[in-house]
């Protein structure tokens, strides 16, 4: 396969075009910016479970948003003024969606502090009939489509009275009800009953209600005066959980009382009401501000639990207000900053614990040491992550593990000081894991490690990781259906790894190395767990050096391209009732509207929306892919995008602009927008090359990497007739920014540079604040994108000698340096 469009066939084919360029671009003129306006982006799309039907927003800025419904067996088309936020009904038969007052009335409310409106409509695909309702906070359908809801927000005045009223409506019968005060509200899986919680001013009437749908028949599961939350559905619909609770006098906690129903659809349910739950730690309370989750069969419910805390007084008994003071100690494991921005977070933090509802016993499973605990989706097992020992401001976050009885609560050591993990296996009996350069398998009932890949003819190491630390895998494409195997990620290729240790199977049969292209499985059905070999599956492909992209299929042994272009295409979605497909192409002359087909070989695709139109107005240009070589012989790629109006000969005055890696863009459209950086269509339509490079990166040399990087891919395209010398321009922000800083201390090559958001001194970065996390630079400068693996302790000259400011007095660079004071990562100091 070759590895890129060769420079010369470049140069040839653009002289090749001349003379029906001239004749193109006699009508067109350049964008200004007062262009960028006239260009929509799509939002939203879908398409209906019966891929009868595809619907999407058109926004634009400064614009009302504009709801397209396209049928795709007729003419037929639905368009809706100012709706954005669609959803299609389960059946495929209605389409609900919300309803603006439009951008210049919505700014005048808003500049006048009043209250925004928020309408919902419902229209029928069929008749284009449409219902209306006002003051919505929510609304959605049923798991049938049956019925339709709307949640009305509260009125003013009551924004403390959580509750509001409800409206279903019987899609089938056209009539609707009202149900007043509904606080909270879920359908059971099948869509066939509808259980919700009341919520009162003083409680009277506050309760857990369940509707049949069907009958209409309504009846009350629990009374009391008290709060409902959390109101929770077992995934087999035949059992219900919420929690009931109110606030102590002087306590800040909810004390929560746990009530599950089981077969609660049938006359007579069975009920758990949890008061005096045993096994709960004294001074503690199941929280609302937790989940609470059944396990596969409902049995155990899952809760989250925290410690009572008394309420503050904020006044002294001399009547005047406690001082507020924050505490600095060399000793907490967190940075004051950082914890003041977590401060919501940790007050809100709980600890999941099981409770086992025929024995009517709680069994903690975390606590404030093992804080995260993953639980199989039987119930039986959970996994937990104790990080104590390793909280750091630098280092990796590692972890001692442990295998969690979530009957008695026994905690057995699976992993000491453990990076990373693969998860839990969709039938809960397998944790896998990372270490040592190979996928383990933790059997989780055996308590027995094996590892899977010891025989695996390849390594599955992702060695284009190219930061300071380990080295993560490519990871996991998914699980076997047949519950023996799991499918890892190669580079390029998608091995069936067996769970009893035997040699990983190449799935793709070697296509991927081979071509040097990446294959990637795709699902299909979100609510898939696993993938089923003995069906064709479908994979996304993308050449490494080619930048090509398109869809392929693998059935048994046999792997068939099914579109292979030199364009993007996007994850496809499928309708879940048929195969019909809906996905974007995009190029830099082609707009990502969107794509149907109507099988999966993709082979009758057809474009359904036109966003842009007026783009045949303006002069544009096309991008193109070049290899260009380091000192040390390392290959890497760039795109260079060329105006419409170039000529054979022409040298144009070209801006670079660079991040990490950018060829990958090739073909990505150059939406105008209004942005802090260069708008790439303007540029190039008014003359401009541009210019992206890839960076390769080494360890401790980040800046001095760009450098060499960004000045090699200039010349090269110097060197192919392009650039004019001495009219480049370089960009960069944030990361880049800081190297684009330092190019304009070290390097000539460059007439003006502008740096946005820049690290200047690298040295007294390190120890400043991110504003936004609280956190400081030191994970991110060792092992994290900065890749320096030290610190200015250990290492001044490394970090001066990468510090943009540490060459300022040779500079004869211009440049315009752009900071804001609200940038909640890069202080606006460094500049």
């Amino acid at each position: 396969m070759h590895r890129a469009v060769r420079p010369t066939f470049v140069l040839v084919a653009l002289a090749a075009l001349v003379p029906a360029l001239s004749a193109q671009t006699a009508d067109k003129r350049p964008l200004e910016i007062a262009d960028y306006r006239l260009w929509r982006t799509i939002e939203n799309a879908q398409i209906s479970n019966d891929g009868a039907w595809v619907a999407w927003t058109y926004a634009q800025i400064r614009e009302d948003d504009r709801l397209v419904v396209r049928a795709l067996d007729s003419e037929t088309r639905h368009a809706v003024e100012r709706a954005s936020g669609a959803t299609f009904s389960p059946d495929s038969r209605w389409i609900a969606y919300r309803i603006s007052a439009g951008v210049l009335e919505e700014e005048r409310l808003d500049r006048a502090d009043e209250r925004l409106p928020a309408s919902v409509g419902l229209k029928n695909l069929d008749t284009g009939e449409e219902r209306r309702w006002e003051d919505v906070g929510a609304f959605g359908f049923n798991e049938t489509g049956s019925h339709f809801w709307v949640k009305k927000r509260p009125k003013d005045g009551e924004e403390d009275q959580v509750g509001t009223d409800l409206i279903l409506r019987h899609l089938d019968s056209d009539f609707e009800e009202l149900v007043g005060r509904v606080d909270e509200m879920a359908f059971d899986d099948d869509g066939s009953h509808l259980a919700y919680t009341v919520d009162v001013e003083g409680g009277e009437g506050n309760g857990v209600y369940l509707v049949d749908l069907a009958t209409g028949a309504r009846r009350a599961l629990d009374n009391a005066q008290d709060r409902y939350a959390r109101l929770t559905w077992a995934e087999d619909g035949r059992s219900l959980a919420v929690l009931r609770g109110s606030k102590p006098d002087g306590s800040v906690e909810r004390e929560n009382v746990v009530l599950a129903f089981t077969d609660v659809t049938s006359g007579r349910p069975d009920r758990h009401e949890l008061t005096m739950i045993s096994g709960l730690h004294e001074g503690w309370v199941v929280s609302e501000k937790g989940n609470v989750v059944f396990a596969d069969g409902g049995s155990t419910l899952f809760v989250g639990t925290k410690p009572q805390v008394d309420e503050l007084d904020e006044w002294g008994d001399d009547g005047l207000p406690l001082a507020d003071v924050n505490i600095w100690h060399w000793q907490d494991d967190r940075i004051q900053s950082q914890q003041q921005t977590q401060l919501a977070r940790d007050k809100d933090r709980t600890y999941v614990a099981a409770v086992h509802l025929e024995s009517g016993r709680l069994v903690h499973l975390a606590d404030d040491r093992m804080r995260s605990v993953e639980v199989t989706p039987d119930g039986r097992w959970g996994i937990g992550f104790d990080g104590t020992d390793y909280v750091s401001d630098w280092e990796p976050a590692y972890a001692d593990i442990y295998r969690i009885d979530t009957r008695t609560g026994d905690r057995t050591p699976v992993l000491t000081r453990q990076l990373r993990t693969l998860g839990i296996s969709p039938d809960g009996e397998h944790f896998l894991y990372w270490k040592d350069g190979h996928v383990w398998d933790y059997r989780i009932d055996d308590d027995r490690h094996e590892n899977l890949t010891q025989s695996a003819s390849v390594d599955f190491t992702n060695q284009e990781f190219d930061r300071f630390g380990e080295k993560p895998p490519y990871g996991i494409a998914g699980y076997t259906a047949d519950g023996n195997a799991v499918l890892l990620n190669h580079r390029y290729d998608i091995y069936r790894q067996p769970y009893d240790g035997g040699a990983a199977e190449n799935l793709t049969g070697g296509f991927g190395t081979e071509n040097e292209v990446r294959l990637r499985h795709v699902t299909l059905d979100p609510d898939d767990d696993d993938v089923d070999l003995d069906d064709p599956i479908l994979l996304e492909g993308y050449g490494e050096w080619t930048k090509k992209e398109g869809y392929f299929q693998l059935d048994g042994d046999r792997l068939e391209a099914l579109v292979w272009e030199d364009a993007r295409f996007s994850t496809p979605t499928r309708a879940r009732d048929q195969e019909r497909f809906l996905f974007t192409v995009q190029t830099w002359q082609d707009f990502p509207d969107l794509w149907t087909a109507d099988d999966r070989d993709f082979a009758d695709r057809r474009r359904i929306s036109d966003a842009n139109p007026q783009q045949s107005d303006f002069l544009w240009g096309s991008r193109v892919l070049f290899d260009y070589t380091l000192s040390d012989g390392t290959p890497l790629q760039g795109t260079l995008a060329i105006p419409e109006t170039y000529r054979e000969g022409d040298r144009l005055p070209m801006v670079v602009r660079f991040y990490e890696k950018y060829s990958q863009d090739l073909h990505l459209y150059p939406t105008p927008i209004y942005r802090h950086q260069p708008n790439f269509a303007g540029l190039v339509s008014s003359g401009f090359l541009l210019m992206q490079p890839d960076i390769h990166f080494r360890i401790g040399s980040s800046h001095s990497d760009m450098l060499e990087a960004v000045e090699a891919a200039t010349q090269k395209v110097i060197d192919l007739g392009y650039a004019d010398p001495d009219a480049i321009g370089l960009s960069g922000h944030s990361y880049s920014g800081g190297g684009s800083a330092y190019i304009a201390t070290r390097s000539d090559m460059f007439a003006a540079i502008a740096h946005g958001a820049a690290p200047i001194n690298l040295v007294s970065e390190f120890n400043q604040l991110f504003v936004g996390s609280g956190q400081n630079n030191h994970g991110y400068d060792i092992y994290g994108q900065g890749r320096y693996a030290t610190d200015p302790y250990t290492d001044f000259d490394l970090y001066w000698r990468e510090s943009p400011i540490s060459g300022v007095e040779d500079m004869n660079t211009p440049v315009l340096y752009l900071h804001g004071e609200a940038d909640g990562v890069v202080n606006w100091e460094q500049g």
